[in-house]
This record gives C-alpha cells, structure tokens and sequence, in this order.
C-alpha cells in the first residue's frame, strides 16, 4: 500500500493536469459536462453559503450526516483574535500533513498579526493569496460545491462573515502501489498497471505520451455515487465524431452509481444483445497509449485499475501489446497459433461429436475401431458426454479463477487430472473425449482477451448442438451465421470486421501478419483523422562497402 498523495491540481485546471471542466466543456461542447450535483437531487444542496461560519459548519454537517470521520477545526486570527475560521476535512480522505503543515500551521503562525485586522472580504483574500500553502486553492460558493469537494478528499476553509469558501487540494488516501498486469501477462514489456486511482492512472499514461495534444475531459456519473469518469484522446489525431460520439453516450447514462468500468461498458456498446465484445478493457498503460497513437478514445474510471478503449474491432481482441515488441516474424506466428486456438476452441468438440454421432464414414477405420473400443459400455451419446465434460471444466476453471491463488492453481491442475482420470475410469467419459476437451480448454487460454474468450465458451455449446442434430452441415451453418452477425455488428460505426470486412487491403499490414514497424507508416483509417504517422521508406539498409574493401 502507499499513502503518496495523487498528483496536485494546478490552479485553473481539472486534476489531470489537462482542461479545466469549463474548458473541456468549452472545447467538446455541452456534451462535455455531466448533469447533476453531488448530493443527488436534495434542493439543500443547492443553497448559496451563508455569512455565517456556524450555519455554514451545521449546513455541512448536515449534508453530509455528520459523520465520524468529519473534523472540524475552529481558529481565531488576528491580534484580538477576533476574526473566527473553520477548518474542515474528512480524516480518511485527506492527507493529515498538508492540512497540518500547509494549512493550519501557516495561519496559526500569523494569528495575532494585523494581517487578518481587516474586513472578512480582504481576510479571505489574504488566506488565499497570502497564507494558504498548498498548490490549488479554489473558491466555492454554494453548499453542494463544499460538500463535493470535501468528499474528494480537499480542505474547506470558511471565513465568518464571507459567503464563500476556500478549497484547498489535499487530496490523499491508501492506495495500491503501481504493480505489475494481473490479467494481461507479457514475456518481453513494461511491468507497470494502471490502479485504482484515476490520477494515478492518467499520470502514467502522460509518462507514455508526452505531448501538450493529449486531452482529458473529467465527467461525473451516477446521481449517488458520482464516480469520477475521464475522456482521453490526441487532438488532432482522433477523429472528432467519434469523440463527440463518446460524450453523447457518456452523458445519455442516467444511473444511481457507477462502481467499475464495466458499469459504464453495458451503456456504450452498440449492439448490447450480441455476445461479442465491443469494446476492449485493458489494465495496461502501454496498451492504451497505443490505442490514443492509433486514434481511437480511452474511458478511464476512478476506482478501477481496468480502462475502456473505443472505438475496437474483432481483431484487436487477437492482439498482444507483447506483438508491437517481439520482431515482426515471431509476431506473427504467434497471431497465427491464435487464429488456430480460435478455431479449435469451437469447433474441435463439435466436430468430434459430428463425427462420432453422424460422419464415422470420413475416420479411417483403425481410428473408427479405436474410438469404438474407448467408448465401449458408455452409457451417454456423444453430445451428452460433450457437454459434461465441457461443464465440469467450466467448473474447475471457474473454482481455480474464485479460490485464493496458490490454492486454486492447484484445484485446476491436480483436479482436472484426478477427475478426468476418474470419468474414463468410471466409464462416464472416453479417453478420446477427455483429450479433446483438455486440448480445447488449452486452445481457449491462448486467445489474449478474456472478454472474447468467454464468448467462444458460449459458442461452443451451440456448435456442439448443431453439430449432434446436422453433423457437419450444421456446423458449417453456425460458422456463416456468427460470421454474419459479425459482419453487421458495429462499434461507434466502426465496422466490427474492419479492415477485413468491408476489405482495406492497406491495413492488413498489422491484421493476422504483423508488419515490421518501419513498414506501418499510415494508421487505421476508421479511427485516424490523421493518418500519417511516420515518415516511409525508413527500412534499414546494411552499409554500403567503400571500394577500398571491395579492392581486399
């Protein structure tokens, strides 16, 4: 765990470090800014402040329902110690040594100086402009602007007799230190993963791309919970419909809370009944840095280590960050084991059950006799024997996933061989039936997106129940049908199958093959609007011999 305080807001900016949120809003237009204050729909919170700092102290209470971690901290400043200033925070949200050191030891040092000997107006500006240490001081002037920034973990300082606040930015909380990817492990790349933290996060995408045209745009989602929600994108690079396409559907989200990414992903995808994965979620800095290079937009959302990018198409699901940093050739060897562990994830059991059940005519017979004699006193018909192997892998996948780790790594090893073991012996299950579902569940593990992985589980199942009532015919069926559906899916207007379908034959340079990285001097055109992204003609060439070694 670290207790280090998020990057510091810098005057006149959102916390990013990017636009302020009547920039952003300026820059994206209104779809840029996000409906609703922070205490719902109460019309208290709407109220301007007082010049009273204890109706101001009891109204924040209040709101917040005085709870236990609220401090409150009263001060008297001045050389008669007649100007009153509250002080106010919640503990665990806070960092105790800004408040402590930047705070209220700076104005305790001046208490009894006649700097405060003036109106509450000037006061509060001398605070502000004078005292007040910490990196942002904002002003806040209604109930539910102190109450939202008390909540995000910054400093209110109230001045008797002025109707308006000081907000000092002392954000800082226990946080889980910067890791290495849970989901997405790589030989050769950086260890780093983003976290929970949303300013921690898009630090680490500014380490990637250092350049003043990466945007953030800060949003607030969910009428309780107002979770922190953040756009980034390269200007000039991203095409703006899909920006503002992204706005549009950020902000069409009417919800109580948001409480992962994964809330907000059911709300954007385009075609929400189809099984397939529409958009891509990575815990991976570099994977993300690349998507905005590309042109396409990353969601990131505060108190969850996974990021949304969109637009993304079926192939980004085959691809690896590892691919961009292998050379090419072991790139795409790899891409294409995994179009293979694709097709055998769903297709190999239903083809088995094809065959045994309806096309033994297409074995050869030492094969069919083999396979016979393995299913020899099985009581089940194929597609039975299928679906109960097929199940209690799921189950074991599924416990080894939920049990602590160094326990359920053994659950999925030591229980498969024992229970596999146990089914041929048992006569539930063929020998045959037990290696085609190990290779098939091996086959599923080597696709790079669990998203997409978990559609192919799905799919399997129906092949295998066409497979048992047509035979091949009824798989081949399957395959145009989902291949159809495919074809007509879109994310935010993108052709789910682009480059391959509509065909761009220009684009295939980085679609089942992995061209060398001098070669790939033009981004996709579906999410670039600008397409160039270096120079061409930059393949290395070995050094010319001189004639004098030419000459020996």
């Amino acid at each position: 765990m670290s207790s280090g305080r998020p990057p510091r807001r810098l005057l006149g900016t959102s916390e990013h470090g990017g636009e302020s949120g009547e920039s952003a809003a300026h820059a994206r237009g209104p779809a840029a800014t996000h409906t609703g204050s922070v205490s719902g729909d109460n019309p208290e919170t709407a109220e301007p402040l007082s010049g009273s700092r204890e109706a101001n102290v009891a109204q924040i209470r209040k709101v917040l329902g005085n709870p236990p971690d609220l401090a409150v901290r009263e001060l008297s400043l001045g050389t008669g110690g007649q100007v009153a200033v509250a002080v106010i925070a919640l503990t665990g949200m806070s960092d105790a040594d800004v408040i402590n050191e930047n705070i209220l030891k700076s104005a305790t040092l001046e208490a009894r100086a006649d700097l405060f000997d003036a109106e509450p107006a000037v006061v509060f500006d001398r605070l502000r402009q004078l005292v007040l240490t910490v990196t942002t001081v904002l002003q806040a002037a209604t109930l539910a602007e102190v109450a939202d920034q008390i909540l995000g973990g910054d400093t209110a300082v109230l001045v008797d007799g002025h109707p308006v606040a000081l907000i000092c930015d002392t954000a800082g909380f226990k946080m889980r230190e910067i890791g290495e990817p849970i989901t997405e492990g790589l030989v050769r790349g950086p260890r780093e993963a983003f976290t929970e933290n949303l300013a921690t996060n898009v630090t680490l995408l500014r380490r990637k791309i250092r350049s003043p045209r990466l945007r953030f745009h800060e949003l607030r989602i969910g009428a309780v919970s107002q979770t922190r929600v953040t756009v980034a994108h390269i200007d000039g690079i991203a095409r703006p419909d899909i920006i503002d396409e992204v706005f549009r559907r950020l902000n069409g989200i009417r919800t109580d809370a948001i409480l992962e990414s994964g809330y907000i992903e059911e709300f954007l995808e385009d075609h929400p009944a189809s099984w397939f994965p529409q958009i891509d979620h990575t815990e991976r800095p570099d994977k993300v840095a690349a998507a905005l290079l590309e042109g396409r937009v990353a969601i990131l959302t505060n108190n969850t280590p996974f990021a949304l990018i969109v637009p993304t198409v079926f192939i980004h699901f085959l691809q690896s960050s590892e691919d961009y940093y292998e050379r090419s050739v072991f790139a795409t060897a790899v891409r294409l084991v995994r179009v293979l562990g694709i097709v055998v994830a769903v297709v190999l059991p239903a083809a088995y059950v094809a065959v045994i059940t309806i096309h033994q005519e297409i074995l050869p017979l030492a094969l069919v006799l083999s396979v016979a004699g393995s299913r020899e006193g099985n009581p089940f018909p194929a597609l039975i024997e299928a679906v109960i192997m097929e199940a209690v892998f799921e189950l074991l996948r599924e416990a080894g996933v939920r049990l602590p780790r160094p326990v359920g790594q053994a659950v999925s090893i030591v229980g498969g061989l024992v229970i596999g073991e146990a089914a041929v012996r048992a006569g539930i299950a063929s020998p045959a039936m037990v290696v085609v579902v190990a290779v098939t569940g091996i086959a599923n593990f080597s696709v790079p997106a669990f998203s997409l992985a978990l559609t192919l589980r799905l799919l399997r199942f129906l092949m295998m129940l066409l497979a048992a009532l047509m035979g091949i015919p009824g798989i081949t069926l399957a395959a145009l049908a989902v291949l159809g559906h495919m074809a007509a899916l879109r994310s935010f207007g993108v052709p789910y199958l682009s480059p391959i379908a509509p065909a761009r034959y220009g684009q295939w340079l980085d679609v089942l093959v992995r061209a060398p990285r001098w070669a790939m001097s033009r981004r996709p055109a579906p999410f670039a609007q600008d397409r160039v992204r270096q120079e061409p003609a930059q393949k290395p060439m070995p050094p010319r011999q001189n004639r004098s070694e030419k000459g020996g």
